[in-house]
């Protein structure tokens, strides 16, 4: 949610942002709706505080009593329109997205994205390299067939050194996370429409989400949800900032308008899992700890061993809560191209204004806190793991921080 006082004071750049975010609430209207309730809230103000006034003296004054009644009447009415007032101004007001960093570039989707740079030599094979559906498939680790019998295309299982792979490689990711200062969760799956609201996945993306018939809960599409969800309505001690959250769960998205994207494999799917990180932290501060959460990234694939880049996402491909992202897309020698595998996203005070989360300090400061969310590492991980580590006999090698987890050092056909 963005500072409703800036559209009252410059609606201009809200115009401005709403037309280069592709944003179709009309401004005008938006605004001559605010200064309609303004008005009724001054209105109605007003009659309150001469009701109040009046009411001193009714005990002595008929007329006086008589014209109580009367304001009361007409303040139930007034309340009634103030109240709808709010409504409509609320509903199109949370069509808003984000106001953007100066630095964002200009795009339509990923393929306009900025790379900021390159880590990592490319493995290079002297056969043909497969991708990780094929390899899966050779050494009996990845069963789509059998995740789609059980519940649906977009479902799968990994199976045997292919599950403990991902259980090694999730659990490593969590702990050097601890390491670095993040207090880990276990979190809830499931969230509440308001909290789903809060954090900006309800309006702009409702066609994701798994909801539970009869109930006001969906499956979550990401931890970040429920981690941002847990301070809501809450005052933070300034000197506690920043917070640092980690969590691993199933993540669970419908997918919906994904239609011909590149699908292979388990890249696209409707359940995946990750570990999250999230940051609450004081405005001044979320530059630098959007930096954090990149370098936590980067340690973490540069420890696996696994060539990336880093990019900085377009306007085009950023989601409306999004002020600043960056995407790191993992090298895939099978598929012969970068692919996403985590985003970092600084979402300055557009989540804490809808969840009502701030921060006061002993001295008197006090203010809306900025949230970071950033991907740890995802499933797409261990399939860049599989690619770039195969062999041509179809095995493929554990990363050396891994071994220890895992107990093995390659998984052989």
């Amino acid at each position: 949610m963005i500072d409703i006082r800036i559209l009252r004071e410059n609606p201009e750049l809200v115009k401005e942002n709403a037309a280069r975010r592709g944003c179709d609430v009309n401004i005008d209207e938006l605004r001559a709706l605010d200064q309609q309730y303004l008005a009724t809230m001054k209105e109605v103000e007003n009659l309150r505080a001469e009701r109040n006034r009046l009411s001193k003296e009714c005990k002595t004054n008929p007329a006086a009593r008589e014209t109580v009644r009367e304001l009361k009447v007409t303040l139930t009415e007034l309340e009634k329109q103030l109240d709808e007032q709010k409504k409509q101004v609320d509903e199109k007001l949370a069509w808003l997205p984000n106001f953007l960093s100066e630095d964002v570039p200009d795009g339509k989707d990923d393929a306009d994205n900025l790379e900021i740079k390159q880590v990592g030599g490319k493995p290079s094979f002297d056969f043909a390299a497969r991708d990780h559906q094929a390899l899966g498939d050779l050494l009996g680790i990845i069963d789509t067939a059998r995740g789609a019998k059980v519940a649906q295309s977009g479902f799968y299982y990994w199976v045997g050194k292919g599950a403990q792979l991902a259980q090694a490689m999730f659990f490593w990711a969590q702990q050097e996370l601890v390491k670095r200062g993040f207090t880990l969760f276990m979190s809830p799956c499931a969230a509440k429409s308001e909290t789903l609201f809060g954090t900006g996945y309800l309006p702009f993306f409702e066609d994701q989400s798994y909801n539970l018939t009869g109930e006001d809960l969906a499956l979550i599409g990401t931890s970040e949800q429920t981690l941002v969800g847990y301070h809501a309505e809450e005052i933070l001690e300034g000197a506690s900032l920043p917070l640092c959250y980690t969590a691993y769960t199933p993540c669970f998205r419908t997918e919906a308008g994904s239609y011909g994207k590149e699908s292979r494999g388990i890249f696209r799917v409707h359940q995946f899992h990750k570990v999250e990180q999230i940051i609450f932290c004081k405005p001044e501060d979320s530059p630098r700890c959007h930096e954090i959460c990149l370098d936590n990234e980067e340690y973490l694939l540069q420890q696996l061993g696994i060539p990336y880049r880093v990019v900085n996402v377009c306007v085009g491909d950023m989601g409306a809560p999004g002020y600043k992202k960056y995407d790191i897309e993992a090298w895939y020698p099978g598929f012969g191209a970068y692919r996403e595998v985590t985003s970092n996203t600084n979402l300055t005070d557009f989540q804490s204004r809808r969840l009502n989360i701030r921060f006061k300090d002993t001295d008197g400061n006090r203010g809306f806190v900025h949230t970071i969310s950033a991907t740890g590492v995802t499933d797409r991980v261990v399939c860049a793991i599989m690619e770039n580590f195969q062999q041509a006999d179809g095995s493929v090698v554990v990363p050396e921080v891994l071994r220890p987890l895992t107990g093995f050092d390659v998984i052989t056909p």
